[in-house]
């Protein structure tokens, strides 16, 4: 009779600790096939770039990367396919990472280009190569125009143009 009254307990015990091993195993599930927050938060960014200076760069992240967003000066000029005209500026807005090896390139006010001091390239304002081992230009992300407002992560109609002649 003890034997019996035992074995049921340790039954029960066994089937307990199943049923809350596979609770527990669901909800894992269930975060894994979630989305990250970094990842739902990532989406879009916005700019207001009707305060920028000219000339010197300004640097937001989006999606982990850092995104260069440049105001030409008077004495500089917009380039075709390159640049993007918001308000009565030029601008440009490029992925600020180098396309060699990846290396995030400083902008020289001076001499109005971007160096990479990992292999020594460079690129021009608009984020063309110029000098060094740098395969390509400088990447632009998605995006569109709100006013005076450069939402990153939308495919807007000048970043359309703007990629039909790249």
């Amino acid at each position: 009779m003890m034997d019996e009254s035992r074995r049921g307990f340790i039954g029960k015990a066994f089937g307990a600790v199943a049923a809350v091993g596979g609770i527990a195993s669901l909800i894992a599930m269930k975060k894994t096939w979630d989305p990250l927050p970094s990842v739902m938060s990532a989406g879009f960014t916005t700019v207001d770039v009707s305060g920028l200076e000219a000339n010197k760069l300004e640097i937001v992240v989006w999606r982990g990367k850092p995104i260069f967003i440049l105001k030409y000066s008077a004495d500089m000029k917009p380039t075709d396919g390159r640049s993007v005209k918001i308000g009565d500026s030029y601008f440009s807005v490029m992925i600020g990472l180098c396309t060699h090896l990846g290396c995030i390139p400083g902008y020289e006010g001076e001499k109005k280009l971007f160096k990479c001091a990992c292999h020594g390239g460079e690129y021009s304002a608009d984020g063309v190569q110029t000098f060094g081992p740098p395969p390509r230009p400088l990447d632009i992300p998605p995006f569109k125009l709100d006013g005076v407002t450069l939402v990153l992560g939308e495919e807007g109609p000048e970043y359309k143009k703007m990629t039909a002649k790249a």
